[in-house]
């Protein structure tokens, strides 16, 4: 190809300088601008030698900021920041590949894309380019287009940055952390979980979760990840995860939906090996079971023999310290069986579930010790209708409750009432337990305010008992003085959102006790 200069040419070529020599030759310049006015995007044409500019439409006038007179001033690589692309090419190489194409080669093949940085800096300006060679007027041309890509390449940088930032903190977390496709199959995940599992991360890509857990427990997954699924709402289990080298991990699992408007798309996760604390529990159940068993053998011991001094003294002031070694005998009994149930409520975990509150306030006194119920009058007003969201458990809290406001009695017929009301807002429920007696001492009551001491503790184990029942539903707990002076422990409770369990033996002893 010859010598693009505007100036007129010595040989029969056309001119390119706009004005028709001697032999009528076309004037190329005017020819290619009305070639690049008719392309609607920002497009350049440029001489495939020298990379000059020769031709600019407003489009390009428009993105790329210089005047048509300066573009055509201007070779091809001074319009950027750099003569090289985004990928670190040079400019000329890129051009030399379009114009050596040759014109027997498809057009999409002859067609060089990259990314140019026009402009560096904050507005900044980034740009698809394709550059390809072009017959026209009789002469090869290179012709140049150009679309911004700047939003979309801030865009792809700020998914990158929150990628980074999400795979740092994944890196960070000591957890396992997962993300699952809409059919259950893992997609991404941090190194936790592939250390956790034993397998390689390439092993892990496209595997179904519940292929992770062994057969006893992959139920339990299934039906974790069907509940998010399915109702979109978060859910838990416990499984044993089959390790790549055949070992079962206790493991617990966290998961909830991905959501794109109203359909769930996949599922987010969060696993945990929880070997160390499923043997400590273990170990803690084992030691506390030979404690209690021996603390009770002992104590009853002592309140047999103690007993027996008593009937073989005449003396009254000693049968007064006997008898306290005894009562003192009793509670530390007592304390030791509420420390079995805090035990079991703390290992089994229930979650809450409507509860109809009259039948459990019916079972909870039903399971009163006969003495103390039988030396107290005990007044109950609640609906029938009332239905709480609370644990299994809470008919044992309502008799702790019972149980305290008599035992602490010192009245020949303690008085007790157990009433229930719903509250104005409708979506909780208070239940009161009041008495006459003496009240709850300060030291006891610290244990809602986290002010007791060590020593006051034991004093007030049963109150926590009650308090985590409560908690565990979803409920709070408040003492004030009742209207008879004796204590008022109010119970607020969540009104449950559907009807009560249809299971008759839902407060039976045998459960509770299990």
């Amino acid at each position: 190809m010859g010598d693009r200069d505007a100036d007129p040419p010595t040989d029969d070529r056309p001119s390119s300088s706009g004005a028709a020599d001697p032999n009528g030759a076309v004037d190329a310049t005017g020819v290619l601008r009305a070639f690049v006015e008719a392309v609607p995007t920002a497009t350049l044409v440029c001489d495939p030698d020298t990379l000059a500019i020769r031709a600019a439409n407003p489009a390009a006038v428009d993105l790329l900021g210089h005047d048509r007179g300066t573009l055509t001033l201007m070779g091809l690589p001074d319009v950027g920041e750099t003569d090289r692309t985004v990928a670190g090419e040079p400019l000329s190489e890129v051009a030399a590949r379009a114009s050596n194409a040759g014109g027997s080669v498809p057009d999409d093949a002859r067609t060089e894309r990259f990314e140019w940085d026009v402009r560096i800096g904050d507005p900044g300006l980034r740009v698809d380019a394709a550059l390809h060679t072009a017959t026209i007027a009789g002469d090869e041309w290179l012709v140049v287009g150009f679309s911004d890509a700047t939003a979309r390449v801030a865009a792809a940088n700020e998914r990158d940055a929150e990628r980074r930032l999400v795979d740092a903190l994944a890196g960070t977390v000591p957890l396992a952390l997962f993300r699952c496709t809409e059919e259950g199959t893992l997609s991404r995940w941090n190194g936790r979980l592939a250390s956790d599992s034993g397998y390689e991360p390439a092993a892990l890509s496209g595997t179904a979760l519940t292929s992770l857990f062994d057969e006893a427990t992959r139920d339990a997954v299934s039906e974790a990840l069907s509940r998010v699924y399915r109702d979109a709402d978060p859910a838990a289990c416990e499984a044993r995860l089959l390790t790549r080298s055949g070992e079962r991990v206790p493991y617990r699992l966290s998961i909830g939906p991905v959501t794109d408007g109203d359909r769930v798309v996949g599922a987010v996760g969060v696993g945990e090996d929880v070997t160390e604390a499923s043997l400590r529990e273990e170990r803690l159940a084992v030691l506390t079971r030979v404690l209690r068993h021996n603390f009770r053998n002992d104590l009853n011991v002592v309140t047999g023999f103690t007993a027996r001094a008593i009937e073989a003294i005449d003396d009254p002031d000693l049968t007064a310290e006997l008898q306290r070694v005894v009562d003192t005998a009793e509670r530390l009994l007592r304390l030791g069986e509420t420390s079995r149930k805090v035990e079991r409520l703390l290992s089994q975990r229930p979650s809450p579930r409507p509860v109809a509150l009259a039948p459990a306030v019916d079972a909870a006194l039903e399971s009163l010790d006969p003495a103390i119920h039988d030396r107290a009058a005990v007044e109950v007003d609640v609906p029938g209708e009332l239905v709480v969201s609370a644990v299994s458990f809470l008919p044992e809290a309502i008799t702790e409750l019972v149980d305290n406001a008599i035992r602490h009695n010192d009245a020949d017929e303690p008085r007790v009432r157990v009433s229930a009301a719903e509250l104005p807002s409708e979506s909780w429920i208070s239940l009161v337990v009041a008495d006459d007696g003496p009240g709850i001492p300060p030291a006891e009551r610290a244990v809602l305010t986290g002010e007791e001491t060590p020593l006051e503790h034991a004093s007030g184990l049963g109150l926590w008992y009650v308090n985590w029942i409560v908690s565990a539903g979803g409920g709070t707990l408040d003492i004030a003085e009742s209207k008879a002076g004796g204590s008022r422990i109010e119970l607020s409770l969540r009104a449950a959102e559907g009807p009560p369990s249809d299971d008759a033996e839902l407060f039976s002893p045998s459960e509770r006790d299990a």
